[in-house]
């Protein structure tokens, strides 16, 4: 799995995509956190800041993940990935993981845009920590998403058309919830929703049932690609 994930994590910087990835979270992020809060010399809209930032990642994560698996089949070496001395797990963790770390190190590096923050006042640290918290799990839900559905095609276009539009449609989840009548279906809906699972950590609440639930949605899109592989593998 480790000569996966090095494979991978070197191949972002080999390539545009990593660059790519990158310039764009930072300039999207930069640009939306100095309109919502350095021009206005506030920490008040910070709430609006991150709901962007949510649909910024729908945008540009499936850019990190499009690649993952599509890439291989379009270039005819998924063959040697899949007779290599290493399980399909590990495969499918080594390419996450790599995803993960440069989302991660990027996540990281804007968010000393919060320091700027402290010239203005006192701004809510434990507040600024769970959102950021709360991002890092829905980017690493939304990576997992977008590996599955990379695993499914050798077309890197549809690869990122069909992520931005999966995840684009568990952000929505809560808007079509608000508009059904019956309170039903309503709860199912909002169970699911990702806006509805981060709404804890704006409130500065670690909440053990949304941290559970991104975990499980990554978990259950790794298993899900794994199993497309390892049919794949037999076929």
């Amino acid at each position: 799995m480790f000569a996966i994930y090095k494979r991978e994590l070197k191949a972002y910087f080999l390539t545009p995509i990593g660059y790519i990835f990158c310039g764009i979270f930072l300039a999207l992020s930069g640009i939306s956190f100095s309109v919502t809060t350095l021009l206005a010399q506030s920490t008040n809209s910070l709430p609006f800041y991150f709901m962007i930032m949510i649909g910024i990642f729908a945008i540009i994560i499936p850019i990190l993940t499009m690649r993952l698996f599509a890439e291989d089949r379009r270039g005819r070496t998924e063959q040697v990935l899949l007779t290599a001395p290493v399980s399909l797990t590990g495969i499918v963790m080594g390419k996450y993981l790599a995803a993960l770390t440069v989302f991660t190190a990027t996540l990281a590096v804007n968010s000393f845009n919060f320091v700027l923050l402290f010239q203005y006042g006192e701004p809510n640290a434990v507040n600024i920590l769970a959102n950021i918290f709360g991002l890092f799990l829905i980017g690493s839900a939304f990576i997992a998403i977008g590996i599955f559905l990379s695993s499914l095609t050798e077309n890197q276009l549809i690869a990122v058309i069909t992520s931005i539009g999966a995840t684009m449609g568990l952000i929505s989840l809560k808007f079509i919830a608000d508009e059904i009548k019956f309170e039903f279906v309503r709860v199912i809906i909002k169970w699911f929703s990702v806006m509805d699972r981060y709404a804890p950590f704006t409130n500065e609440l670690f909440d053990i049932t949304s941290i559970v639930y991104f975990i499980s949605l990554s978990a259950v899109f790794i298993f899900l690609t794994v199993r497309v592989y390892e049919k794949r593998r037999w076929s």
